[in-house]
């Protein structure tokens, strides 16, 4: 059984190893929930002891203050990191009509949304679940790596994947790789798709991949080393450490240019979206092989792919459901499907679902009116929820 020492946290590479030791930890409860079984004491203390060893690092300005190389030092948000710790805690001491409770407490509307969203769903025999991930069934963090799973939160999911859904699918722009390791739900209860959908974890464990020419495939180990190249310079390393950081998926590169809690100036954070655009112009040309989608926060340099009729375009979430479908079976000409996402680049998910059939039902997580309007547009079976919380809620408590 793994546990979690009392320990005082120094550099970077401190606080991403208390994280990863979290996610043994929560793993093993989720396990232990699941089976029906109470969870040990000894788990409850060793999440304590790393929440205690978060809330003591050092603070300017309300940021944590880690050392990071030599006498460089990094201000972190830890938000996150720390909410999410409190939260399993009181989960694991309280119980979960208490936690029911808190959430409701914490989140206006939570009650009135929960009662929505079963509304929504009931009676329904859902063949497929699609979901993004971050902002969507999880609440956002500001570095991809520590945003590892709660326990409350991989119990609710893992339940409605097991009593309401036959095939349940977590799609995002993540690696798969990275996917995987903040993910705490029990193997084999869920697909993992990855990279919009190019690459797929199956319930057997098998890594399912969408072919990319070779022409392609050397174009973006290219450009990756370049990018690599380019962090390696002291003035741009500060971008592998904020969001996504620099991260080379199946047919994508993404990096960072910003951070939820803005750490980057920016003027700054700017300037490396103008430079990175200078980079893709000078590998690509004639955008035969590139496309970039800015989302704010994140630079994402997608690979082209070739259309009927329409010529080239980036692959998207449309793209990657419509091969998902035909890689995994997933027969989504039967419905009813539910699709969620919290942005624009998820849109093309319930796009492609409702091509499929048009009994698919939308469930988004967005305060953002003009993404609230494109949805309600699509379909009249859809519900709009400000809190990933409420969307876990909605799945974890939905009658069997």
């Amino acid at each position: 059984m793994s546990e979690i020492k009392h320990v005082a946290l120094k550099t970077l590479k401190d606080f991403y190893s208390l994280m990863g030791e979290t996610r043994a930890v929560r793993s093993q409860a989720v396990h232990e929930i699941l089976q029906g079984r109470t969870v040990p004491d000894s788990m409850i203390q060793s999440l304590s002891h790393a929440l205690t060893a978060l809330d003591d690092v050092p603070e300017i300005d309300g940021k944590q203050v880690l050392s990071l190389t030599g006498d460089r030092t990094i201000e972190l948000e830890m938000d996150y990191e720390i909410d999410e710790l409190r939260k399993d805690i009181f989960y694991l001491e309280e119980g979960e009509e208490t936690f029911m409770d808190f959430l409701s407490d914490l989140h206006p509307g939570f009650d009135d949304m929960i009662d929505a969203g079963h509304s929504l769903l009931n009676g329904l025999d859902l063949n497929c679940l699609i979901t993004d991930r971050d902002g969507t069934i999880n609440n956002y963090c500001a570095r991809y790596l520590t945003s590892i799973q709660s326990i409350y939160n991989a119990v609710f999911l893992t339940r409605f994947a097991l009593n309401n859904v036959r095939r349940p699918v977590i799609l995002t722009s993540a690696p798969l790789g990275g996917l995987v390791e903040i993910s705490v739900n029990p193997e084999g209860k869920i697909y993992y798709a990855a990279s919009k959908g190019r690459e797929c974890l199956d319930l057997e464990g098998r890594t399912r991949r969408l072919a990319i020419s070779a022409e392609k495939q050397n174009a973006i180990d290219v450009l990756n080393e370049r990018l690599e190249s380019l962090v390696q310079n002291s003035e741009y390393e500060k971008f592998t450490l904020i969001g996504s950081g620099l991260q080379f998926k199946f047919g994508q590169s993404t990096i960072a240019r910003q951070d939820i809690g803005h750490s980057i100036p920016e003027v700054e954070s700017k300037a490396f979206l103008e430079m990175l655009k200078d980079i893709v112009n000078d590998l690509d040309p004639d955008q035969v092989n590139f496309r970039i989608e800015d989302t704010g926060l994140d630079v994402e340099i997608i690979l082209t792919i070739e259309t009927a009729g329409d010529g080239l375009k980036d692959f998207d979430k449309g793209d990657g459901v419509r091969f998902l479908n035909d890689e995994l079976d997933l027969e989504m000409f039967r419905g009813p499907h539910l699709i969620c996402g919290d942005t624009g680049s998820d849109v093309p998910m319930l796009e492609a679902a409702l091509e499929l059939s048009p009994e698919t039902r939308a469930i988004y997580v967005t305060e953002n009116k003009d993404l609230a309007k494109r949805i309600s547009g699509l379909t009249a079976n859809a519900l709009i929820v400000p809190e990933p919380d409420m969307l876990v809620t909605i799945m974890g408590t939905l009658e069997p």
